[in-house]
């Protein structure tokens, strides 16, 4: 049902000047063996900002620009509007930004357009800090996580975004990580056909921002969702599916031991957020389950 076609994978230049190991770029050129080639993209500045590129330069073989840090599902829903007036049903509108451009300074522009129901499909590539602008702290760095403006590691949980979303009653949302691109995949296609707003929230490891060897970043990947941290599900027209669950959760620390971001943290704060990953984990199974009755 959800085969995906790959003769659309050369929209994405080849030689992108990303960081070794840079899960982001795994994700955009996922998402465009998707999408193809009827689908306009709207970029902020930031780490996505390599494909937007500038001037008469562009990593992508699809028409798109790059705009402001804050108004990216503001711009998707004007151009949708427009296609909209010329009859043009077919086109993928697609929001591509950062955590920093998405659950903070954006946040407001995307909530506009979930409330209105605008088809726009906005895909949040999540690397947990600003990692363009000097890997500065945002509202989707987890707890006691190092970065320039929290360097002694940060003192709250992340925002919950999904759940955000879910609360506009939007038709379809999900959660994704790179380790598994034929479960986003399958998801992004859901998103493309979905009539109103869609968005998907992937985690992007950064081996920059979070200092960590770049072989690793599949793994690491993986290791987020086997240890509780990074829960894949989907929100479909009221529907929750969660997509997997462990069998047993994996320790925390084999998950924070690959990162320099992690490393200033003590045996006591090791553990403290063990029993937080665990017993958040085990409420927010139950609640999704919950959710799907």
């Amino acid at each position: 049902m959800y085969n995906i076609q790959h003769d659309t994978k050369d929209l994405v230049s080849h030689g992108v000047p990303a960081c070794a190991g840079c899960g982001l770029e795994l994700v955009m050129r996922k998402t465009m063996d998707v999408l193809g080639e009827k689908t306009i993209v709207v970029i902020p500045p930031g780490c996505s900002a390599l494909f937007s590129g500038f001037g008469d330069e562009t990593a992508l073989k699809i028409p798109g620009f790059q705009g402001n840090l804050e108004n990216s599902a503001a711009l998707a829903a004007g151009i949708r509007a427009g296609l909209n007036v010329k009859g043009d049903k077919e086109t993928t509108v697609l929001a591509f930004a950062g955590d920093g451009g998405t659950v903070d300074i954006g946040l407001q522009a995307l909530s506009g357009v979930m409330e209105r129901k605008d088809r726009v499909l906005y895909i949040c590539y999540d690397n947990e800090a600003y990692m363009n602008t000097g890997i500065q702290g945002s509202s989707s760095t987890p707890l006691f996580a190092s970065t320039t403006t929290t360097p002694t590691g940060k003192k709250t949980n992340r925002k919950d975004l999904l759940q955000i979303a879910i609360a506009h009653e939007i038709p379809y949302c999900a959660s994704a990580s790179i380790h598994n691109p034929r479960d986003f995949q399958k998801k992004v296609k859901k998103a493309k056909e979905t009539n109103g707003p869609s968005l998907i929230h992937i985690q992007a490891p950064c081996p920059t921002g979070w200092r960590y060897e770049p072989s690793k970043t599949i793994e690491i990947a993986k290791l987020s969702v086997e240890t509780g941290l990074w829960v894949l599900y989907e929100y479909e027209e009221g529907k929750i599916t969660i997509n997997y669950k462990p069998k047993q959760l994996k320790p925390i620390e084999e998950y924070l031991k690959l990162q320099g971001r992690f490393k200033r943290m003590t045996p006591e704060e090791i553990g403290q957020l063990q029993e937080e990953t665990t017993n958040r984990y085990e409420r927010y199974i139950k609640k999704l389950e919950g959710m799907s009755l």
